[in-house]
């Protein structure tokens, strides 16, 4: 994570950047952040403004921080009026050009009062700040998401209809998206995302792709970019890519798999399955949060939809 811990924030090496995004013919720059319903939101600014924003930021309101998932705004004790500004400040370290998306480059932004300081509510910010206190208890933590996501036809309404079908995990589905799966793949490595796994899933229509492991923040990060590698790449195909729960009530829907590991922790131990002490109580903490874990990581209606037994998902709590 680049951004420093005021504003304006030092920006070595900025013009060098600016002309390497250049050389890539970029225009123009997608900031991003994901907010509390897990909806990545944006701003964007000309190339030529980077420089600007990289060292002030660029202009976000507070009630951002409250908009749900259908971007109906709720009320918060401390958090969503609309009152001052906050700053978005990019991680110029993250700065990547879009594959799918010419002349754009995208970065990750971590949020900033207009005072100068880290806003207390930015989620990257929180990631990270538990990331280092996980280090300075021992816990070097390792991570990434695993995507599953359907493709349908465009223009079938609210209709979902498979782009493709043939037998789950099957050759012939693979057969069926292999020029989009191998462009797919050439656009995840062009930025910088490395795909350890990719194949045809279980449900109709239905892909998987898993990356390589990164630190906390920097798995979230590629996660957002790998969802829009995704969609524009399925756009270009004419077909829709939806990461959506269940897009069929009564059928399997996708999940986004969290892989994770404390690295020493897990193993080599003296507890049950080779654990150690601390790698024991990192777990017993998971297990005791997972009704948090839900509230964030299934944050809307038709998280439900999948959360039942028999439905590839996990649905109880010992």
């Amino acid at each position: 994570m680049a951004t420093s811990d005021t504003i304006p924030a030092s920006v070595p090496d900025i013009e060098s950047l600016t002309e390497r995004l250049r050389a890539h013919d970029v225009d123009a720059v997608v900031l991003s952040f994901v907010d509390n319903a897990g909806i990545t939101r944006v701003k964007a600014v000309p190339l030529p403004q980077m420089a600007g924003a990289a060292s002030h930021g660029v202009g976000a309101s507070p009630c951002f921080e409250t908009f749900c998932f259908d971007d109906v705004g709720t009320t918060g004790r401390h958090l969503g009026g609309p009152d001052g500004d906050l700053r978005l400040v990019p991680d110029v370290d993250r700065i990547v050009p879009l594959a799918g998306q010419p002349g754009w480059a995208w970065a990750p932004t971590d949020k900033f009062t207009q005072e100068g300081r880290r806003f207390p509510a930015c989620q990257r910010s929180f990631a990270s700040a538990m990331a280092r206190s996980a280090a300075e208890r021992g816990l070097a933590l390792r991570m990434a998401f695993e995507n599953e996501w359907v493709l349908g036809l465009d223009g079938t309404g609210s209709q979902f209809v498979p782009a493709f079908d043939g037998p789950a995990y099957g050759f012939v589905r693979l057969e069926r998206v292999a020029d989009y799966a191998r462009d797919l793949l050439a656009a995840m490595h062009a930025q910088n995302l490395v795909v350890e796994q990719f194949h045809p899933e279980y449900a109709a229509g239905q892909l998987e792709l898993s990356v390589k492991a990164n630190d906390p923040v920097g798995a979230a990060d590629d996660l957002v970019l790998t969802r829009h590698t995704v969609r524009r790449m399925t756009a270009a195909y004419g077909w829709r890519a939806s990461f959506a729960p269940c897009v069929v009530p009564a059928a399997v829907g996708s999940g986004t798999h969290l892989h994770l590991s404390a690295t020493g922790q897990f193993n080599g131990g003296s507890g049950p399955l080779g654990l150690h002490a601390t790698g024991e109580a990192f777990l017993a903490g998971v297990l005791r949060e997972l009704p948090a874990l839900v509230a964030v990581g299934a944050g809307s209606p038709v998280s439900f939809l999948r959360a039942e037994p028999s439905r590839w998902a996990g649905v109880w709590q010992a």
